[in-house]
């Protein structure tokens, strides 16, 4: 397999210099190394928390093989830190026997978190891209994943918050609903409505 040190040439999508980045991985892994991959991915992860700037990540596979990894910064030059962080490239190496890099991109907006590439793109670097879906797509899976875990939220806390200030319940609102929406409801809610968003 190609090394997860040496990646093959990114592809770059609208990236501003300044806000929030996403990068988009597809790397290639042997079915029966799945338990490895998640283990290294939760490594990674791990390591990138503690770098300044980071607001998530999560993966999603398509087929026994291909596995689409997002993670997110506040800015480029957090984001770079991160990926020129002699931690992050010791990370990579420890991959070398398991990983098969295949493609990287690097998007901006929420659209970065609709970005899985379709199957017969995998091995495209250009064209083959799929374009991020409408706006109002997005928003609308969005919404579809944040009302149910506002509803919930407000139903589990309203016995314990009532007299807790406004700042106080949202406070404790979006830190629970944030990593509960990025590492589980908003993937799963992308993959169910994935034709649908996809769709021209």
């Amino acid at each position: 397999m190609t090394s997860a040190a040496t990646p093959a040439s990114p592809v770059v999508t609208a990236v501003a210099d300044d806000g929030p980045l996403t990068v988009s991985i597809t790397r290639r892994v042997a079915p029966e190394d799945e338990l490895l991959m998640q283990a290294w991915v939760h490594a990674g992860t791990s390591m990138a928390e503690r770098f300044e700037g980071f607001l998530g990540a999560g993966w999603v596979r398509s087929g026994t093989e291909d596995w689409h990894m997002l993670y997110r910064f506040d800015s480029r030059e957090h984001l770079d830190a991160w990926e020129r962080s002699p931690e992050r490239l010791r990370w990579l190496r420890s991959a070398a026997d398991l990983v098969e890099h295949r493609r990287t991109e690097y998007r901006t907006g929420i659209e970065g978190w609709f970005g899985e590439p379709a199957t017969s793109a995998v091995h495209e670097a250009g064209p083959g891209v799929p374009a991020a879906p409408p706006r109002w797509k997005q928003a609308s899976v969005i919404w579809i994943a944040f009302f149910p875990t506002s509803l919930a939220l407000t139903y589990l806390l309203s016995p314990f918050s009532g007299g807790w200030p406004a700042a106080v319940r949202v406070l404790v609102t979006t830190l629970v609903a944030t990593p509960w929406m990025t590492y589980v409801l908003l993937p799963f809610v992308t993959r169910l409505f994935g034709r649908w968003l996809k769709a021209t």
